[in-house]
């Protein structure tokens, strides 16, 4: 066994930049060639060229909004069709809005939460279980430390990942007899875009040294999607070494 994805083929939802972005890179600087989704094409585009030029795989952007299932599923099969199959797809579309008292609680801020967060990971698992299945592939899901213990202030944003880590070791009990391994990924804070979407985001509310890098939570991501059939990494925590001070 080895960390190698030579000529592997990978989707990764929620690429234009952070967790997503750097996880492309790393996949393909160990082979793979890559698909890159989000909504925003032209930071696809870009991020695209710079993989190809700089690690020599192919790498594909097509923007997909995770939330609309028939826009999932051309996705899917426009990467089956170019590259022959799929071998890892990493679920990593996800956001967090800032929540308030639940009885003030914007529906709409709530309604996002839960379609991309939710929503959004059982259609890429639907589309992509099919082909996964073929290959004995691996499905890779971005849950978070919110998701294995209560978080008050943002209970809803908690929820949906309670819902996308019991998704994944449940589904992983019903696909794993058919080859295919399923790896839920719980990382603490990293400096990404998250938190934009109202606020100050983690890449300039934290200081670098403070939380993990998007490259650190790639290097997880990657050790478990080379992993092979008979064995799967069900379960990876990437936790700051002072989370659990005065918990």
């Amino acid at each position: 066994m080895t960390d190698t994805l030579t000529d592997a083929t990978a989707l990764v939802t929620g690429a234009s930049s952070g967790i997503g972005a750097a996880t492309a890179r790393e996949l393909a600087s160990r082979g793979a060639n890559v698909v890159l989704s989000a909504r925003r094409e032209e930071r696809l585009e870009t991020l695209a060229a710079e993989i190809t030029d700089d690690h020599g795989a192919e790498a594909v952007a097509h923007p997909t909004d995770v939330t609309d299932a028939v826009a999932v599923e051309a996705l899917v099969d426009a990467t089956v069709e170019r590259f022959g199959g799929l071998d890892v797809v990493v679920s990593n579309a996800g956001l967090g809005r800032t929540e308030t008292a639940i009885e003030d609680l914007d529906l709409d801020a709530y309604r996002q939460m839960m379609d991309v967060n939710c929503d959004g990971m059982f259609h890429v698992a639907r589309a992509a279980m099919p082909h996964l299945t073929e290959c004995s592939g691996n499905l890779l899901f971005l849950g978070s430390m919110a998701g294995q213990y209560p978080r008050p202030g943002a209970p809803v944003y908690a929820a949906t990942k309670w819902w996308t880590r019991g998704f994944a070791l449940s589904l992983q009990g019903s696909v794993g007899d058919a080859g295919v391994g399923v790896t839920v990924i719980n990382p603490t804070e990293v400096r990404t875009e998250f938190g934009s979407e109202d606020g100050e985001q983690f890449a300039d509310a934290i200081d670098p040294g403070e939380a993990a890098e998007p490259a650190d939570v790639a290097r997880a991501i990657a050790f478990a999607a080379a992993r092979e059939d008979p064995n799967v990494v069900q379960e990876l925590d990437l936790f700051r070494r002072d989370k659990f001070i005065d918990w």
